[in-house]
């Protein structure tokens, strides 16, 4: 899969800096934030009293299940009728990039980004029009405290969100935000603002991180049933590993990822993983990681999911 560069909009000649192929432009993380949120409405209200999200983290796999009906799309619908219905949703997709910094949607009306190549006609033809909430956005620049946030009205909805959310709330009638993640930093960082975003679950807001757990797209297997990954014991060893780190909630284990079996393959870049450390920051150390479902697509993608609360 080819991924294709997403035409930025221009801030100001000042303070444009340029943060990765897949990133968008920011400067100054104060004057940003000033800037833009005189340019966001905040009349937005709640739909009903906000009550206590849970936080959940997919594995998103090729942007073809956009358009599949197998066994991880039904789950997602499923999925999507048992969680309690969110005020917004905030979405930590592995394919907002950032360099140096943290950005945030403050769009009205965020665009469906199509950032991927060779795909068929039909998937460049989704549109997924929700809302986004601006005024909740805000309230997630305001609960980071490991680094300034910055508001931009660039990026939208990229395909690690769209994807998985028409199968989760197919009429798009819920607000949905991005965070973008800073690709300069570790992987404890992204655990940090994780942490600090759980503030917004008490807000109505369902955090999710959606990105796979193994993801490497040199290694896959095109046209392997789903299921286990029976022919790459180096995916599996990693999937396993991290789910018996999730059930006995060793969370400084799945930070220190590259030490669990298989890693290095596995999680050849951290750009999928990264998502599931912000979900698993903003969970509760006493809640119990559910399984949602488990399994991989092209014999090395784990399609992990898995709810927290």
């Amino acid at each position: 899969m080819t991924m294709k560069k997403h035409p930025s909009e221009e801030i100001s000649p000042a303070m444009q800096t340029e943060l990765g192929r897949r990133g968008f432009l920011m400067g100054s993380a104060l004057g940003a934030t000033a800037m833009l949120a005189s340019l966001c409405s905040l009349s937005h209200a709640a739909d009903a009293p906000a009550r206590r999200m849970p936080v959940i983290f997919i594995g998103h796999g090729s942007p073809m299940n956009a358009l599949a009906d197998n066994a991880f799309t039904r789950r997602l619908a499923a999925w999507g009728k048992e969680l309690p219905r969110p005020s917004a949703i905030l979405s930590v997709s592995a394919h907002w990039l950032s360099r140096g910094a943290t950005g945030v949607g403050m769009q009205e009306r965020p665009k469906t980004i199509h950032d991927f190549g060779g795909f068929p006609q039909a998937l460049f033809d989704i549109d997924y029009p929700a809302p986004g909430h601006p005024m909740l956005a805000r309230e997630a620049i305001g609960a980071v405290k490991q680094t300034p946030v910055v508001g931009t009205q660039q990026w939208g909805l990229d395909h690690g969100t769209w994807t998985v959310l028409k199968h989760l709330y197919p009429k798009a009638d819920i607000p949905v935000f991005q965070l973008s993640i800073d690709y300069d930093k570790p992987a404890a960082f992204h655990y940090a603002i994780g942490r600090d975003l759980a503030a917004l679950r008490d807000k109505g807001v369902l955090v999710m991180g959606s990105g796979n757990v193994v993801h490497n797209l040199r290694a896959t297997d095109r046209g392997t049933p789903d299921g286990p990954a029976a022919s790459r014991p180096w995916a599996q060893g990693f999937d396993d590993a991290v789910k018996a780190a999730l059930s006995g909630r060793d969370d400084r284990a799945l930070v220190a990822y590259e030490k669990l079996e298989g890693a290095a393959t596995a999680v050849a870049t951290p750009d999928h993983y990264f998502p599931f450390l912000y979900a698993l920051g903003a969970a509760d150390s006493s809640e119990r990681a559910k399984t949602v479902y488990e399994g991989f697509q092209s014999g090395t993608l784990s399609m992990r999911c898995i709810q927290f609360g």
